[in-house]
Formats: structure tokens, sequence, C-alpha cells
């Protein structure tokens, strides 16, 4: 069986290292792949994982290369391109391929969806608020005695939450995220809990 994940980091060698262990699994590649993967060898032939240099969000040169090497299995690790479709558009050109589509991934790339998604089904979930203006954020983060999460709301890559204990830590975090930008685009809208 060929099999290509998708991805750098340490999730995504962590499955390179399991796949690797199967009997069943010839040829391995990783996009873009690290160091570490590189030194990963199959058990079923000894070969090595082979890295890829193409990006994770860079869904037409992934495309192009599993119609070209033809992977049984494609296995996504980062949410990224999850959440730009890339199972969407490997379903669509009949690959196989492991991850949510677009739309589930939407509970990964948004927080204020999935805010939105618990409460109208009734999920039980801690009190919350979403918010763009900070003020309001604020006022909100007070009410909680600042003892809250403050999420962005987009995918920052792991770390768009931060968990504070006071009021001023909640007043930093609301600033971090929405006045001074820290986490880019998904910095927009916030998610305080």
């Amino acid at each position: 069986m060929k099999i290509l994940v998708v991805g750098s980091g340490g999730r995504e060698h962590a499955l390179v290292w399991k796949l690797a262990r199967s009997p069943h699994v010839t040829q391995l590649w990783c996009a873009p792949g690290n160091a570490g993967i590189e030194q990963e060898h199959l058990e079923k032939n000894g070969e090595r994982a082979q890295v890829v240099s193409i990006g994770p969000e860079d869904l037409p040169r992934l495309l192009a290369f599993a119609q070209e090497k033809k992977p049984e299995l494609t296995v996504v690790g980062p949410d990224n391109p999850l959440a730009l479709g890339i199972v969407d558009l490997f379903e669509e050109e009949g690959l196989r391929i492991w991850g949510p589509n677009r739309k589930a991934a939407q509970f990964e790339s948004s927080k204020v969806f999935s805010q939105k998604f618990m409460e109208k089904y009734g999920i039980p979930t801690a009190r919350s608020g979403t918010f763009e203006d900070v003020k309001a954020a604020k006022e909100f983060a007070g009410s909680l005695a600042g003892q809250c999460a403050v999420k962005a709301d987009g995918l920052a890559l792991g770390k768009g939450v931060l968990i504070c204990s006071s009021v001023r830590e909640a007043d930093d975090a609301i600033d971090e995220i929405l006045v001074r930008k820290s986490f880019g685009v998904a910095g927009g809208r916030i998610v305080i809990q």
C-alpha cells in the first residue's frame, strides 16, 4: 500500500512512524515532512519515508502529486488544509483520503461556529460570548471575574486560545488578539468562555 501523509509537525511524524510499521505499507511520502520523518524506515521493505517539498496548504500541487503517484490513501494531519477543503477536493477526484471534509472542519477552524452549534443543539458548554468589539469583550470577561478562555475565531496553528485567571490577564489576552492581531486573520473575532 502506498500512503501520502500531509503535514510537517510532531503529529505527522507520529503518523508516519506508526504507518511505517505496518506490514502492508510499501511506499510512504510526507508533504512537506521534516528531517525526523525522513529518517523513518518502512518495516515491509526497509525503504525510507520520502519527504516531498509541497506545503500542506498548496492543494493544487498536493492533488497533482497524488494523481501522479497514486497513493491508496492520503492522511491529513494539520487543520489548515482540512479547513481549505483538501478532503472535498481529493474525493471529487476519486482519491481516498482520511480527515473531515471542509464543512466538518469548521468545528476546528471557527470557534464562533462551534459555539453557535453547541448553543443551537443544547450541547452543554460554559457561558460564552462572541466579540469583535474590545470594550464589550472586556466587560464580558469582567463579568466572569477574568476566569475564562479567550479564543481567536480562526485557525491559529494550535495557539489561538489564551487561558486567563484574572481580569488583567483577560484584558491582556483580548488586546493580544483583537488589538495587536497577534494571530493574524484568526484575530478578527473572539469567543470568551
